[in-house]
């Protein structure tokens, strides 16, 4: 897997995106946006954030910011920091501080990447998990967390677990790590309708093409699990422009074998049923999108923003409000992630 881009030449969530958020006190680390008016009023989304490659500090906020000011959600955004500093860190992989407002959330999105938490704070992720209550996974929270030699009761949620096989990402959001399907950093992305999800509710409004991203397929099982409902089918484009064709198949030059990327086209977002030890079953939807890849982001897509506005509809159970085509208008305008910020700098 590669690196992550040394370039951040062009952020979606940078200071200017934090400055309308609401603090309970200027000093904690991490950033509460209050919900407006909206079919969500009332109810409490928690994101919690944390990889060192698709820049999931950067988006999540805007994605909190619309859910909050254009739907009613009030929005926490939670970040990986450093013990040391306070700022925000994403090469620190045991520390998420505030993942406490899980005990009380109504959804959680979770956008992380083999992080290795203390117990303390795996347990508020987990109880939240086996509580029923929904959750969302983007991109890298298929491999989202990796203890390696650690001591922790939580281990077995390491992505290459054999028991559960695939650990958290298997379990519950439905996959776990593979490998990059999409040639990484230069082959993008296409989103089409996957046969017979055109009359589900989370895609309304939306499209074959109107998703687009930088990022890659991601390798997934085939054939798919069928407790997966497919939602999105991700079509791979020869390059990194929305207006690219379809990759062709390809014959290796080695053993002459042809290999088709697009036949068939793998899922890059689907639903699921979990449940957990309480008996009750959580809805789940998980999309392998969502990240940022040579200085952009996935989340410039509308019909992306879209549907991940209508799967948290979906998710809190609300997919009778859903709108025929959800205002996912970005609030506020592109800046810099600043290295060394704390979440409480962009409230100044």
């Amino acid at each position: 897997m590669s690196m992550a881009l040394s370039s951040r030449a062009v952020c979606l969530c940078g200071a200017a995106l934090l400055l309308a958020a609401s603090f309970a006190r200027a000093e904690d680390p991490w950033v509460v946006y209050e919900g407006k008016e909206g079919p969500g009023k009332g109810k409490h989304i928690v994101f919690v954030t944390g990889d060192d490659e698709y820049f999931s500090e950067d988006g999540m906020p805007v994605l909190a910011r619309i859910l909050a000011e254009r739907h009613g959600f009030k929005c926490t955004v939670l970040f990986a920091i450093n013990k040391t500093t306070g700022v925000i860190d994403t090469n620190t992989k045991d520390n998420i501080p505030g993942l406490e407002a899980l005990d009380k959330a109504d959804m959680m999105v979770i956008f992380t990447r083999f992080r290795a938490l203390p117990d303390d704070q795996m347990k508020h992720i987990l109880d939240y998990c086996e509580s029923g209550r929904p959750i969302m996974g983007l991109r890298t929270a298929t491999h989202a967390f990796n203890f390696g030699k650690e001591e922790s009761a939580y281990k077995k949620y390491t992505w290459t677990s054999k028991e559960p096989s695939g650990g958290f990402g298997r379990l519950i959001l439905g996959e776990t790590w593979i490998n990059h399907f999409g040639q990484h950093g230069k082959q993008s992305t296409r989103g089409l309708i996957a046969p017979g999800a055109k009359d589900n509710p989370i895609v309304r409004g939306i499209a074959d093409g109107d998703i687009w991203g930088t990022t890659d397929v991601y390798e997934v099982r085939m054939p798919f699990p069928p407790e997966n409902t497919q939602i999105i089918l991700g079509q791979v484009l020869t390059g990194m422009d929305p207006k690219d064709p379809a990759a062709p198949p390809e014959t290796d030059a080695k053993t002459g074998k042809v290999k088709d990327k697009n036949n068939p086209m793998l899922p890059v977002a689907w639903t699921r049923l979990y449940k957990g030890a309480s008996g009750k079953e959580s809805r789940v939807f998980t999309t392998t999108m969502g990240g940022q890849m040579s200085g952009h982001s996935d989340l410039e897509s509308e019909g992306l923003r879209r549907l991940l506005v209508n799967a948290v509809y979906w998710c809190t159970g609300m997919e009778d409000k859903i709108p025929a085509k959800a205002d996912v208008e970005l609030v506020g305008k592109f800046g810099m992630f600043k290295k060394g910020m704390k979440p409480a700098d962009g409230m100044k």
